[in-house]
């Protein structure tokens, strides 16, 4: 079962950094005539954290796939994808298509530290978990 769950986080951060990337070309090329120079921000940092947590993403696939502490690992795997789809999504939806959710990017923020929480304590657990 770690093997699945190895993937799932190795493919889904490789698809997050896919589309960070995407997203950055978009930015650069097409968004400075469209967004004033707040909502531009706003955007060129929901890509930066997108793309950080995309690295995450496969750390923690990594980290599972070598035998690491499972369920932490996986519990960070996925605060570090909802948190970067509420985080990200939201800045995105409310600069690029005026779409507001309410508090969903502190809320994505909260679950994107975390993920970095949950993979430090499997990290100090170690192979002791198992």
């Amino acid at each position: 079962m770690a093997i699945i769950w190895a993937r799932v986080w190795v493919a889904t951060g490789a698809l997050a950094g896919f589309s960070a990337v995407a997203m950055a070309a978009v930015a650069a090329h097409a968004l400075p005539q469209r967004l004033d120079p707040r909502a531009l921000h706003a955007v060129e940092s929901a890509i930066q954290m997108q793309g950080w947590h995309a690295l995450a993403l496969v750390l923690t696939g990594l980290l599972v796939a070598r035998g690491g502490p499972a369920r932490l690992a996986n519990l960070a795997g996925g605060a570090f994808l909802l948190g970067a789809l509420l985080f990200c999504g939201s800045i995105y939806l409310a600069d690029l298509a005026g779409i507001h959710f309410g508090p969903t990017a502190p809320a994505g923020g909260l679950l994107l530290m975390l993920g970095w929480l949950l993979l430090a304590a499997s990290a100090i657990v170690g192979g002791r978990e198992r």
